[in-house]
């Protein structure tokens, strides 16, 4: 077992094998195989298995069984360090990814999407504790905002690729799922091997932290995990279903959203930096409302698919700034508590998007527009409770509502 390094001791090794040098290919590597996934995925299961409206429901809620789970993290971190538990689960995602296309049928659709949904789900829970613990909070913000644009880069390859390729060279799915997990899963064997093991300077307390003080933390996170579940089960399988977007439509959708993300999320990073967590959010959720409605109009009213196309590159963007809940998180957080509370907020994310999609999936059936509606209630309900954000959170003044110093059992 390799030595830790201290935190404090990295900045002496090369560049290449810094801490943050290894968050930034961890960021590129894990969206070129969920990305692809998620762009052939309404194309895929439509052609392959006749997929409907309820079948793409009970996908999505088989896919975020693990991230409800994702509690497990904490058990796991007993026995294995974090930065291998994260790159084993990056792992995990590219292969699953690259078998994708093996099993075209129901049963096995959702069996292949619960393996690469375990390693997409503990990955992204350690992913957020690491970044939490290895970048200074003055500059979380701003690193942060270059992730996010470092993995939309990184995804940008990959879609350019698609887009050219998929009908001049007649690609089919399993060639490019089985390229896209492939090339995820040899960076994560390249992390495992090529880097140290860096020690955080605060031990990471190695059991289920549920802390009163951060409770509007959890509340957030909970209407996060429940809003965009409609945003990722609905939004894409609209324009396939509705306006019959091919696969090289809506990976080149994807591609205008990953041009956006690239040059906003740095932006995004300096305006949390700039106007606190509170005004960031509350532009977030405002807009989302604002964006659901809209989609519901597209089912109510006849508008047509230039603007089903700019809602959703509107929609992606805004949910970018969802940074701005880590870096609040980050200010009011003991440092020993990032890692189990990421993985307690992951599962509270995801208690919604257990049922949510499945049962959405038969409303759907029924009024589409119904279920962009109960979007936009719900972004209501996030902008009410980001307004309970200060302008300057810390320990003792986690919300609005409170100015107390915390015990330790708080």
């Amino acid at each position: 077992m390799k030595n830790p390094v201290p935190l404090a001791e990295a900045r002496h090794l090369p560049f290449w094998r810094r801490p943050v040098t290894l968050l930034f290919l961890m960021a590129a590597a894990m969206p070129v195989a969920f990305a692809t996934w998620s762009a052939l995925l309404n194309n895929f299961v439509i052609e392959a298995a006749g997929f409907d409206g309820s079948d793409i429901g009970w996908l999505h809620t088989v896919r975020e069984i693990p991230g409800f789970l994702a509690i497990g993290v904490i058990a796991i971190i007993i026995f294995m360090r974090e930065q291998v538990l994260g790159l084993v689960s990056l792992l995990l995602l590219g292969v699953a990814t690259a078998l994708t296309a093996q099993f075209p049928s129901l049963g096995g659709i959702l069996t292949i999407t619960m393996l690469s949904s375990i390693g997409f789900h503990y990955y992204e829970t350690v992913n957020q504790s690491l970044q939490l613990q290895w970048i200074d909070k003055l500059r979380a913000p701003q690193v942060l905002g270059w992730l996010i644009a470092a993995g939309s880069g990184a995804t940008l390859v990959a879609y350019v690729l698609i887009v050219m390729t998929w009908e001049a060279f007649d690609l089919s799915y399993n060639t490019v799922y089985l390229m896209a997990g492939g090339f995820t899963a040899l960076v994560a064997l390249f992390c495992l091997f090529a880097y140290p093991q860096f020690e955080a300077p605060n031990p990471q307390v190695k059991r289920m932290v549920l802390r009163r003080r951060y409770w509007l933390y959890y509340a957030l996170q909970f209407m996060a995990g429940a809003r965009r579940q409609i945003f990722v089960v609905f939004a894409g399988f609209m324009m396939v279903e509705k306006f019959g977007f091919e696969v090289h439509e809506v990976t080149s959708l994807f591609l205008i959203n990953l041009v956006a993300n690239m040059i906003c999320a740095p932006l995004m990073g300096r305006a949390v930096h700039r106007y606190g967590e509170r005004a960031t959010l509350l532009f977030e959720y405002s807009g989302l409302a604002l964006v659901f409605m809209a989609y519901g109009g597209i089912y109510m009213f006849g508008w047509g698919v230039v603007l089903a196309a700019a809602l959703y590159v509107v929609d992606h963007l805004l949910f970018a700034l969802a940074l701005a809940l880590k870096t609040y998180f980050q200010k009011i957080a003991d440092p020993g508590d990032i890692a189990p509370t990421a993985a307690v907020a992951f599962t509270i994310n995801h208690i919604a998007a257990v049922f949510l999609p499945a049962l959405l999936g038969y409303l759907w059936l029924v009024s589409p527009a119904a279920v962009f509606v109960l979007a936009a209630c719900m972004a209501c309900v996030s902008f009410m409770l980001a307004l309970l954000i200060p302008r300057h959170p810390e320990p003792g003044h986690e919300t609005r509502l409170s100015r107390t110093v915390p015990t330790p059992a708080e």
